[in-house]
């Protein structure tokens, strides 16, 4: 848990501080990384995951109750947002998605490890391949495709881009129907070491994101507090009360619907032309609330 942690604090330090020395070319080298990371290094961590993966009747019910908080939570976050708040398209499309897409991935598995044990990893990564992969690939593209200023203005112009820049969806629809010898398990296994590597990276872009904003860290705006109460304390309050009369919840679940909002979130803001005050903003200081708890519990047992 100190190991994640400390990667996460370096990563984004090293971000800002490479902004502070290198400016504009910083900047620019983050949306690299960004892109990098959306159409090379995803693609195949997706792609292997859900070619082996197998779905049996014991994980469905709490899978299908994930979906249906998510939806709960984005029709929350969109109301909020634009009948209490009167956001603009781009700050709306902005707090939904921090609020539906937790960092299931980059941080909810090493802190499933790091508090639960590794043998709820098995959990952690049904619902992060089952519920957090399919909520990015399709609710998070679509809000951005949606909602974002660089999408388009007709409604075909929104369909077209939601597919040309969402190349994860395309690995995902291939690993769902290649065969299991297509992801033998030297590969499968490179790519959750992948997902390991991609923290650093993932975080030195959120750290340059946030050093190009003019206040630093990002001010505690209505629109961000929302985004983070929602997504902090909604999304999972949601699942348990669902979960409630019907199952007994996986932990791993319920931690991974507790995660802070997702670096990939930031991708999509980039590529779509979301508020990235929102977008950063949530990653930044959701992690710090998720790790300083997460961190407390660690020390406390």
């Amino acid at each position: 848990m100190t190991i994640v942690a400390l990667v996460v604090v370096l990563a984004c330090g090293a971000g800002i501080l490479a902004h502070r020395r290198q400016g504009e070319r910083a900047g620019d080298a983050g949306r690299l990384v960004l892109r990098t990371m959306l159409y090379v290094l995803v693609p195949p961590v997706v792609f292997l995951n859900l070619a082996r993966l197998e779905i049996d009747a014991d994980i469905g019910a709490g899978l299908a109750l994930g979906w249906v908080s998510v939806a709960l939570a984005g029709a929350a976050a969109y109301l909020l947002a634009t009948r209490t708040l009167g956001l603009t398209r781009p700050q709306t499309g902005a707090v939904v998605n921090a609020t539906i897409h937790p960092n299931t991935g980059y941080l909810g598995l090493p802190l499933t490890a790091a508090l639960l044990g590794t043998e709820h990893l098995d959990e952690a990564i049904a619902y992060d391949v089952l519920v957090g992969t399919p909520t990015l690939l399709l609710a998070v593209f679509g809000v951005g495709a949606a909602f974002g200023t660089t999408a388009g203005d007709t409604v075909r112009d929104r369909i077209r881009v939601f597919f040309t820049r969402n190349p994860p969806l395309i690995a995902a629809l291939l690993g769902l129907l290649a065969p299991d010898a297509l992801a033998p398990d030297v590969l499968v296994d490179a790519s959750r070491v992948l997902v390991f590597a991609l923290l650093p990276l993932g975080f030195w872009a959120v750290g340059v994101t946030l050093a190009e904003e003019p206040r630093f860290p990002p001010p505690m705006t209505r629109r961000l507090g929302l985004a983070l109460g929602l997504r902090l304390v909604l999304a999972p309050l949601l699942l348990l009360a669902l979960a409630a009369p019907l199952i007994d919840l996986p932990d791993a679940y319920l931690l991974l619907a507790a995660m802070p909002t997702g670096i990939n979130g930031l991708v999509v803001a980039h590529a779509y032309g979301l508020d990235l005050s929102v977008a950063s903003g949530a990653v930044a200081w959701g992690t710090g609330v998720v790790l300083l708890v997460a961190t407390a519990l660690t020390l406390a047992t």
